[in-house]
């Protein structure tokens, strides 16, 4: 009888697993060709099946991966939001789950900690907190904003997502020991079995889970962030909130003992009851998965997500007199190449070709990239576009078919380095002389500019809470500006604000550290 019972037991189990499992359908499988970032994948049969494997290995405990999966819904968004504000390519999410499965104290052998697996060293370099009292690498908001950043400066010595991932487990050092400059700027990749294990590692992640978030969704509310500026407690911060401490605690195991001190703005989550409240993926997202419809719902496209808009046969883009980019005619780079080779693909002669994509004569063909064939524009289709982390004037100009000539001149600005993350740039009328360009709050940045109208009145000038200059920014050229710094700000959003060095600010203050206070004044001597 006991036999029976337990044969009983495991019969009804099996099929509990059984259903469970196929409730999320079929274990996904890894594709011969991926869009990563802005990256194209092409994976050949060996690295497919090494891939598959992870991917299987991943999925084959349903209850584990439904407890992973709950956590992952949980944490994302504020995840997807962060790496949007910084301008990092919202595909990256995906080494959380690979660093940690987003388990906010997660310790590695080598004693990486927290959400992105952080080193003490490491989370110092993108200006997290790490002390007895205070540990950042637990906090899902700031160590976000530190991995983002870390990620952003590891792409812009390859312009390769695929090697700026990387090198968040070598190092840079070791990543530009390891890669060279074999892909430098290439946007179409062929993977076999010699690509590094890490990256293989992290695409099963993204295979395994892009297609699931927003599935089998428990939680009975949502995290929502808070700034809070000390000194205070969770107990009293719980208070005001209606919850318990314990349940702060749980979500804040940041603050080692409750404490909140006064050195700089920290942000507090907690469950909130209620259903996710609609959010902004990147493009990427959306490209990688046409045919989650648990994610459709949520998603609000982008203006800026639109563009390039390539129409015509986009099977031969490599092809001349096949496709218009931006309603122009245009050819893709198939790899990485010269002015000639693809001024010949094109049919057209080398110096048309530098002329209507205004390059340098020195200037590569990037692998991947659309050129046009014909004179771009001297107005966009759209009015506006914010400027983001690691975009150029060229880049800019390229992205809506408007000439670099008139991108400048509209807006009075000559020189990449001028470029602010947030700034609003104009891409149809002329900017008035004088008139400051606007910046978005930080907060801001993801926000939709209106494509029809004007941006709103209340965004012509920087927010007072940002504490802008009063002398316009293009203007204060050679002049020593006071800066007060602003909630959330630290010393690495300051220095891209104004175009300078950390150290210069830091020795231009004489700032023993990087820890600076709310309301604090910075002099700031301006190029």
């Amino acid at each position: 009888m006991k036999k029976y019972n337990k044969l009983k037991i495991t019969f009804i189990l099996s099929i509990f697993f059984f259903v469970t499992g196929n409730s999320w359908g079929q274990i996904p499988q890894v594709p011969r060709e991926m869009r990563f970032a802005d990256l194209t994948l092409k994976l050949n049969e060996q690295v497919r099946r090494e891939i598959q494997l992870d991917v299987d290995a991943l999925h084959k405990n349903p209850n584990y991966f439904r407890v992973k999966l709950e956590r992952v819904n949980l944490y994302m968004p504020i995840v997807e939001k962060e790496l949007l504000a910084a301008g990092v390519p919202t595909d990256l999410k995906y080494l959380a789950i690979q660093e940690s499965s987003l388990i906010p104290d997660a310790v590695s052998t080598s004693n990486a900690v927290g959400f992105w697996q952080f080193k003490k060293g490491t989370a110092e370099e993108v200006f997290l907190r790490v002390d007895n009292h205070i540990d950042e690498r637990k906090n899902i908001v700031s160590s976000t904003q530190g991995a983002a950043r870390y990620l952003a400066k590891n792409n812009s010595q390859f312009n390769n997502w695929m090697c700026g991932l990387i090198a968040y487990q070598m190092g840079l050092g070791g990543a530009k020991s390891y890669f060279g400059t074999q892909y430098n700027g290439k946007k179409i990749i062929e993977l076999d079995r010699n690509t590094h294990w890490y990256f293989k590692k992290f695409l099963a992640h993204k295979v395994a889970f892009e297609n699931q978030i927003g599935k089998l969704v428990s939680n009975t509310g949502y995290l929502e962030e808070i700034q809070v500026q000390g000194p205070t407690t969770l107990k009293a911060i719980a208070t005001n909130l209606g919850v318990s401490e314990a349940h702060l605690k749980e979500y804040n195991k940041w603050t080692s003992n409750g404490n909140i001190p006064d050195d700089r703005p920290y942000s507090v989550v907690w469950l909130r009851p209620g259903n996710v409240p609609v959010r902004t993926l990147s493009n990427t997202s959306a490209q990688s998965n046409p045919s989650n419809t648990a994610q459709s719902t949520q998603q609000i496209q982008n203006p800026a997500d639109a563009y390039p808009k390539v129409t015509g046969n986009t099977q031969k883009s490599t092809q001349a007199d096949q496709i218009k980019v931006n309603n122009i005619p245009a050819i893709q780079a198939s790899q990485k190449t010269s002015q000639e080779e693809l001024a010949e693909d094109a049919g057209i002669r080398k110096g048309k070709l530098r002329r209507v994509n205004d390059l340098g004569r020195k200037d590569d063909i990037e692998a991947g990239g659309y050129y046009y064939t014909k004179a771009k524009n001297n107005t966009a289709e759209v009015e506006t576009h914010v400027v983001q982390a690691g975009e150029t004037l060229w880049s800019i100009s390229q992205k809506y078919g408007i000439k670099l000539t008139s991108l400048k001149a509209k807006n009075r600005i000559r020189e990449d380095n001028r470029l602010i993350p947030g700034m609003v740039l104009n891409l149809q009328d002329h900017r008035k002389r004088g008139e400051e360009i606007p910046i978005l709050p930080r907060n801001q940045q993801a926000q939709k500019i209106p494509t029809t109208t004007n941006p709103p009145t209340t965004q012509t000038q920087p927010p007072a809470s940002t504490n802008q200059p009063n002398t316009p920014a293009n203007t204060n050229i050679g002049q020593t500006l006071s800066h007060t710094v602003a909630p959330g700000e630290n010393l690495f959003r300051i220095s891209q604000r104004y175009g300078v060095k950390v150290d210069d600010i830091k020795r231009w203050n004489r700032l023993s550290n990087d820890n600076i206070r709310v309301g604090q004044k910075l002099t700031i001597n301006k190029p």
